[in-house]
């Protein structure tokens, strides 16, 4: 097998393509032969030592896979040899080969390519979470979300619209809001070039909007929380532009407002069943044409650093997918 070896955690420059001997599962894993792996944010923070999770050197990259089980280790008997799994697992995506927990893998059905079970399971999973769990998002409310041509941000979109919610998307050029607008969204404010307060107060005849779903961070957040609705919710989902924001407490008392955590990993590891039974639902929107995947591009496993280098310019709309 061949993978992107992370020997000193510096930064994306110190990747090496290798040559590694093919594993065998141990007991509750899989060999997975990895047709299409996505990048995701934590992907470039991990090799530059800046993610909470921090495994044991040298290690491959790639949290986010799909392919075809090529082995099947002792225990496991829910899944077979030649099955197309997508599976996120923190680490070895970007290879041809990985070994990973056979608890992590989600069947694919017949009709969902690699491509989008790459791209599917984190910014769904933490989009449905964030959404429909912790902010008990309702038909009818509206919802702003930050961010909006991003990989959890297009998903966001699509499921807020799937609840029957009017959304607010925000981005920052006039093609990212474009994008949102053909995915669903109501209506779009460009805020490198709008006033996010004014263009809410607005767009909701100044009472704002009842869920803001926010990746971002940084200085959008508190303009964003002082439009927020009475008994708004705010879902604190990352931090992708940057700084950590602190926010004034008095704002969530003024407006009877929530500051509400998202941590979809583990809220996986402490619910398993209820985190089940949500991939299932996610399975069947996609199968039902409700939600599916916005790739930017597919690009060749070779080519993983010039990815890495797309998504630090902020040019990237939905997922970038490696291919083998």
């Amino acid at each position: 097998m061949q993978a992107w070896l992370c020997e000193n955690p510096v930064g994306v420059d110190a990747l090496n393509w290798k040559e590694l001997p093919t594993p065998q599962p141990g007991p509750g894993q899989v060999l997975i032969q990895i047709q299409a792996a996505s990048l995701n944010f934590p992907d470039l923070l991990i090799v530059q030592n800046k993610y909470q999770m921090k495994p044991e050197l040298p290690f491959v990259p790639g949290s986010e896979y799909a392919g075809t089980i090529e082995a099947v280790g002792e225990g496991v008997k829910h899944l077979v040899v030649g099955q197309s799994v997508a599976c996120l697992s923190g680490t070895g995506g970007f290879a041809t080969h990985t070994l990973a927990p056979a608890k992590l893998c989600l069947p694919l059905p017949d009709g969902f390519s690699a491509t989008d079970g790459a791209a599917f399971i984190m910014t769904y999973a933490t989009s449905h979470h964030a959404l429909v769990d912790r902010a008990q998002l309702k038909a009818g409310e509206t919802v702003l979300i930050l961010g909006a041509a991003g990989g959890v941000g297009t998903a966001a979109i699509q499921i807020a619209k799937a609840m029957g919610a009017k959304v607010i998307a925000a981005a920052s050029t006039d093609e990212k809001c474009a994008l949102c607008t053909s995915l669903g969204a109501d209506e779009t404010i460009n805020y490198s070039q709008q006033n996010l307060r004014e263009a809410l107060k607005e767009l909701t005849q100044g009472r704002g909007p009842d869920v803001i779903y926010d990746p971002v961070g940084g200085e959008l957040a508190e303009p964003a929380f002082r439009s927020i609705a009475w008994r708004g919710r705010y879902l604190v989902v990352g931090f992708a532009g940057g700084p950590i924001p602190s926010l004034p407490l008095n704002l969530p008392l003024l407006k009877g407002a929530s500051l509400v955590g998202v941590f979809w990993g583990d809220f996986a590891r402490r619910e398993p069943q209820a985190n089940v039974a949500m991939m299932a639902e996610l399975s069947q929107w996609y199968a039902q044409g409700k939600i599916k995947p916005v790739l930017d591009r597919t690009l060749p496993m070779s080519e993983l650093k010039a990815a890495y280098t797309l998504m630090g310019s902020r040019s990237v709309k939905g997922k970038l997918v490696m291919v083998n």
